[in-house]
């Protein structure tokens, strides 16, 4: 990805591929960051460490920061914590939120476990040098207009939110829609495409997202947020080609 011109790399913290709880993993990835003119974001862990090795995109996630059930949210935050130590060794800049899984609805409730999750990452997160950033899901919670309520209730000024252009691509308001409501609040951004139906992690131009749409909605920030390609995993893609495709990727954002 570096040679392909990523200037940022998002840490997945999913145990098979990243085990942020093996000291000697963590430290090997942190001499690469030093060795190389590539930043460090992180990606919450949505999965519990016993079912790590059969994770793949298509199996509902184990963590929920806003379970219906306390025991459970303590652990998944418990998780998330352990996964955010590791920027005492890499400097990461941000970490991406899921607030909720796809059964997630809005309520009263699920506002006041937003406020909560948010409330004790983000005090966990600061003193490491990390922003707390939410995602925009395909959940009730975590559309455009309930974080930004979200973030409103708990005067949250300084945490972000990554908009998921394929997330908001398959929901209600669309991709400007989702540009519009949020506006500056938007620190990162996850590109993939698909065909406006279910969340297929599509490599650019390989779906039916209007990516001047896309180009038209960073035109209008401030601020040039991260942009990170979260394209599904393809085993028999070779290095080479991942850089190719990578480039390209980003020519066709530049263009």
């Amino acid at each position: 990805m570096a040679a392909g011109g990523a200037q940022s790399i998002e840490l997945f913290a999913a145990r098979h591929h990243f085990d942020y709880a093996d000291r000697g993993v963590i430290k090997e990835l942190a001499t690469w960051f030093r060795s190389n003119d590539v930043r460090a974001t992180m990606h919450q862990p949505l999965f519990e460490a016993s079912g790590a090795d059969e994770w793949s995109r298509h199996v509902q996630p184990t963590l929920n920061l806003i379970d219906v059930e306390k025991g459970r949210r303590i652990n998944a935050m418990d998780e998330v914590k352990r996964a955010l130590e590791t920027a005492e060794q890499i400097a990461v800049e941000s970490i991406v939120l899921h607030l909720g899984t796809r059964e997630d609805t809005w309520s009263p409730r699920s506002l006041e476990l937003s406020l909560t999750a948010i409330e004790h990452i983000k005090a966990f997160a600061h003193p490491l040098g990390v922003k707390t950033l939410v995602e925009t899901l395909t959940n009730e919670v975590a559309t455009p207009d309930h974080l930004l309520e979200i973030l409103r209730v708990g005067h949250f000024d300084t945490v972000g939110v990554c908009l998921d252009v394929g997330h908001v691509h398959i929901s209600e308001g669309g991709i400007a829609g989702a540009f519009g409501t949020l506006g500056q609040r938007v620190s990162e951004v996850h590109l993939h495409d698909n065909h406006g139906e279910r969340d297929e992690h599509l490599w650019l131009g390989e779906g039916t997202i209007d990516w001047q749409v896309v180009k038209d909605g960073l035109a209008a920030l401030k601020e040039s947020p991260c942009c990170v390609l979260e394209i599904a995993y393809e085993p028999e893609i070779a290095a080479a080609e991942m850089s190719a495709k990578a480039a390209k990727a980003f020519a066709m954002l530049e263009s």
